[in-house]
């Protein structure tokens, strides 16, 4: 049985309206120029870390990359922004969503456009401070390092595929 027969919701084509995108994820890694936006599904011990915003939404931590960014400077700095945290050991990558917008133009100026590829990673993590909450980005109120599947139901405020998400990073990191 293939990764899209036991996570077929995380796989089905699918749209973003809040971005104008419509994606499609796949365990195939993207071109470092098409990434966009990192995000990284944090494991403290046999626990997943959550950030809740303002909006009540649990998220993973992660977003935008920056002009001239690395993905793993980006991933640093979305990790110490959003959950204070630092990631100890390897980084692993999950896969993709591979999106293409029909916005006119792109997101930030520096951005590819209109395909695009939102990174999905998987580290142990450390949580060293609260989040720093720039003037630009999600107002994280609260993180938490929380039991697995508790973690996963959480996460389906941050949409329907977070569970599959979620799951297949237990799987993959964590086997």
């Amino acid at each position: 049985m293939t990764l899209a027969d036991r996570y077929p919701l995380l796989h089905t084509p699918t749209r973003w309206e809040w971005g104008g995108l419509d994606v499609q994820f796949s365990t195939d890694p993207p071109p470092d120029g098409l990434v966009t936006n990192i995000h990284v599904v944090c494991f403290v011990g046999n626990e997943i870390v959550l950030c809740r915003d303002d909006r009540d939404v649990w998220l993973v931590p992660g977003g935008t990359r920056e002009a001239g960014e690395s993905i793993d400077e980006c991933m640093r700095r979305e990790l110490r922004e959003e959950a204070g945290a630092r990631p100890v050991g390897s980084v692993r990558w999950l896969g993709a969503h591979y999106a293409t917008s029909d916005h006119p133009a792109p997101y930030r100026d520096w951005q590819p456009h209109p395909h695009k590829a939102w990174l999905w990673c998987a580290a142990d993590v450390v949580l060293e401070s609260a989040p720093s909450n720039p003037d630009d980005a999600e107002n994280i109120i609260e993180v938490r390092a929380i039991p697995i599947p508790e973690a996963i139901r959480l996460a389906c405020t941050d949409g329907d595929h977070m569970a599959e998400l979620l799951s297949l990073a237990v799987e993959l990191h964590r086997p």
